[in-house]
């Protein structure tokens, strides 16, 4: 997926111009949200938090320990009968990828949701291989089939209306004109079914990999994820490096918290563990590919290695007013919203991904929602001060630090600073305010002010002693 996250602010305007993007992110993530509400705090708060507090430790643990983890992740499942492979970037992971496609002369791939095969543009590849390749998630499909990227972690077409979605798979698939959602979906199934029964390889991603055991966990709502996992007599997996949990008890607790925050459900309706390669009508060769692709260096920079604990729910996008107002294209990449406004900018380079950082309120509800406790507006403001430190902050911006820095050293600037200000607005002048201030007073009132400065009533204050 080709990188446009410098471009934040012409597509957000976009998106919020279009009228249905709002309008069907707006509804989706509030559903959604107060979904969590329901589903995080059902026994009690103190216990929700409890177990939020639990799941945040388990990531934690993993993430100091994750050199010794990842000795064991490739030791346990290549004992199972995987064959594990690493990749340093994308470039390798694709290239392990059409390897194994050559191997097994693999023409058609069923691939199950993953946000890693997305961030690499494993699916362009494979096409350009000759390959035929389907999503069979079912927002994934229809925005595959309409040439689009997703646009959520977790519900990929959230941008999309139910008449939109329509429109889109009467053009591109031949469905009939269906009114009932539970119909549209049926005629998706019966188009998927097919997919999945001649396809010779599955890909999939995975939630998490439990070192102790060697255990690939997938869970996932609609069946399509099992389906890809075991009829193919082929899986493959790909699975980022930060994805590996230490135990069995940990993953039970993550298991938990991850639906409750994603979706509003105690579990997914899918849950599965795969330990190894299946030679009774299962897939006959497992492979699993950790991709690295940049965390080890978001991993060495303590600043940022707490980025890597999340665990993919989307709740952080669920709250955040700007992801509400803009959906996630326009943050430019695979990962939007808040932890995507920290994650890209990590990945891909900070100055591919600049205006991301200030793409925030800074309310702090992405840290309260998160299951696993991530403090994001602590990383964005660090992020924002790596932005200044590299000097890739735009001239205007600077220049306008600069003069206010300058105003707020002198109390005689700063004093006839207010005067100018007030008598601007008294004539209405402040519909000409030059940018980045004009930018931010497009969507506010500018604010009136007082009559008299601090300073003007101190002094008079004083002449009356």
């Amino acid at each position: 997926m080709k990188i446009e996250s410098n471009n934040f602010v012409a597509l957000a305007d976009i998106s919020i111009s279009d009228g249905h993007v709002p309008e069907a992110v707006g509804a989706g993530t509030r559903t959604a949200f107060n979904r969590r509400l329901g589903a995080m705090f059902a026994t009690s708060a103190p216990h929700g938090e409890v177990m939020r507090q639990q799941a945040a430790e388990a990531k934690r643990r993993a993430l100091r320990k994750l050199p010794d983890l990842l000795v064991l992740a490739e030791a346990e499942p290549t004992e199972n009968g995987f064959t594990v492979l690493w990749a340093e970037d994308a470039a390798e992971a694709k290239q392990h990828m059409l390897d194994i496609v050559a191997r097994h002369g693999s023409k058609h791939i069923a691939k199950s949701k993953s946000m890693v095969t997305e961030e690499i543009a494993l699916n362009d590849t494979l096409i350009a291989a000759g390959a035929h390749v389907v999503e069979t998630d079912l927002g994934e499909y229809i925005l595959q089939i309409n040439d689009e990227h997703p646009s959520h972690i977790v519900a990929p077409v959230i941008h999309k209306s139910k008449a939109e979605i329509r429109q889109v798979m009467q053009d591109k698939i031949g469905m009939p004109y269906l009114e009932d959602a539970q119909a549209m979906v049926a005629f998706a199934r019966e188009k998927l079914r097919v997919e999945f029964l001649q396809a010779d390889m599955g890909v999939s991603g995975a939630n998490f990999i439990i070192a102790e055991t060697g255990s690939l966990c997938l869970n996932t709502n609609e069946g399509n994820g099992r389906m890809v996992t075991t009829l193919p007599k082929v899986h493959v997996a790909f699975v980022g490096i930060e994805r590996i949990v230490e135990n069995l008890d940990d993953y039970a607790t993550l298991t938990q918290v991850l639906p409750r925050s994603g979706t509003g459900q105690n579990l997914t309706v899918y849950t599965n563990m795969i330990n190894g390669p299946c030679h009774d009508g299962g897939p006959e060769h497992l492979y699993v590919i950790f991709v690295d692709n940049g965390r080890s260096r978001i991993y060495a920079n303590e600043k940022y290695t707490e980025s890597l604990a999340c665990i993919r729910c989307g709740a952080c996008l669920n709250a955040c007013p700007v992801y509400r107002s803009t959906g996630g294209h326009a943050y430019g990449w695979v990962y939007g919203g808040p932890i995507g406004a920290v994650v890209t900018p990590l990945l891909v380079g900070i100055d591919k991904a600049t205006p991301l950082p200030n793409a925030s309120s800074l309310c702090g509800s992405c840290k309260q929602v998160c299951p696993v406790d991530i403090d994001i507006p602590r990383m964005l403001l660090d992020l924002r001060h790596d932005i200044v430190e590299m000097k890739q902050t735009e001239f205007m911006w600077n220049a306008s630090m600069k003069a206010w820095e300058k105003v707020c050293a002198s109390p005689r600037l700063f004093e006839m600073g207010g005067k100018a200000a007030r008598a601007a607005l008294t004539i209405g002048m402040d519909r000409l305010v030059p940018n980045p201030l004009g930018q931010w007073k497009q969507q506010r009132d500018f604010p009136n002010f007082a009559a008299k400065s601090f300073r003007q009533q101190w002094r008079e204050r004083q002449k009356t002693k």
